[in-house]
């Protein structure tokens, strides 16, 4: 396969999972707005999504002040920003288009509908009464088109890209959600097992789709460690780092696989998840939460680069 298709499919899937992701921080930030403020108040929590999801400097660059509809449409529709839902959107079927024979008639479908009917949403002036509606809208569409792809997509190395951009895009996601928690409470170590700690580690769950297989997993309250454990190392939860990575490598031995070589990508991979499966909560919160979840994401990144210069993209 050549490098440029490799890549239009590992960015296809990327684009559309950082879509579905964006919409989930601004999920986070929303209902984190509404449990009981801290002294600084909503404004500071709201500036907390924009860091966690890796926007704050652009944001700046645009806005002075954080004030909420600003931030909701830049996340959202702002076409300046290019990891709004709607750049995302638009680069998936940019993307999509320039490798028409090399994804199915369904894939190419479902996503020129979800660009064309998100293009043609025209949000209220109260656009946050409008966060709830949208966000599950993306959820769905983007979840369409995932679904399209595993049930039409041939199981080949094209398949193997798109697996590989939609899973290291999945965990960056599920490492920043987490580090929301960072940002909103530390170093308020005060506030740590209260009853807004709990609020709000719930709403971490919500975001990754994880509140009732939470509850099945470990059947008691809300607790930090446990929710910590569920979203980093529980290999059964869909959105674990340890579950992304997981798929990351075997997908990555199937392209060893194809095309009977083995690339750095492939040994910088296994020391992630070799990392993963041999940490336990004792030592990630001794490490830090917050330091742990950073140096995930750089490795993350790193992986990402490297997969792009193993296999040509550029």
């Amino acid at each position: 396969m050549l490098g440029r298709t490799a890549s239009n499919l590992f960015w296809i899937s990327r684009f559309m999972e950082r879509a579905e992701n964006m919409a989930r921080m601004l999920d986070v930030g929303y209902r984190v707005s509404l449990t009981p403020s801290l002294d600084s108040g909503h404004r500071e929590q709201w500036e907390s999504t924009l860091r966690a999801a890796g926007i704050a400097e652009a944001f700046a660059e645009r806005f002075q002040t954080a004030e909420v509809a600003q931030i909701c449409d830049f996340m959202l529709f702002d076409s300046d920003n290019a990891a709004s839902v709607y750049s995302c959107l638009s680069s998936a079927r940019n993307n999509a288009r320039a490798v028409r024979t090399a994804i199915t008639s369904e894939m190419w479908e479902s996503i020129n509908t979800t660009w064309l009917e998100f293009s043609d949403i025209k949000p209220s002036r109260d656009i946050t009464s409008d966060i709830p509606r949208l966000v599950d809208w993306v959820k769905r569409n983007t979840a369409q088109f995932r679904g399209t792809m595993l049930n039409t997509l041939l199981r080949t190395d094209g398949y193997s890209f798109s697996q590989l951009g939609a899973f290291i895009e999945r965990a960056d996601n599920t490492a920043r959600i987490l580090d929301v928690k960072y940002y909103v409470l530390l170093p308020r170590a005060e506030l740590v097992g209260s009853n807004l700690d709990m609020s709000q580690w719930s709403t971490i769950l919500r975001a990754a789709s994880a509140h009732r297989s939470y509850k099945h997993a470990y059947r008691d309250r809300f607790k930090a460690w446990n929710i910590a454990e569920f979203l980093i190392l529980r290999r059964e939860m869909p959105r674990s780092l340890a579950h992304c990575y997981g798929w990351i490598t075997s997908t990555l031995d199937d392209l060893e696989s194809y095309y009977g070589n083995r690339y750095e990508c492939h040994e910088l991979c296994q020391r992630v998840n070799d990392t993963l499966r041999q940490s336990d909560m004792d030592l990630i919160f001794q490490e830090g939460l917050h330091e742990f979840l950073t140096n995930f994401i750089a490795s993350n990144n790193s992986l990402a680069m490297n997969i792009a210069e193993d296999y040509n993209f550029y």
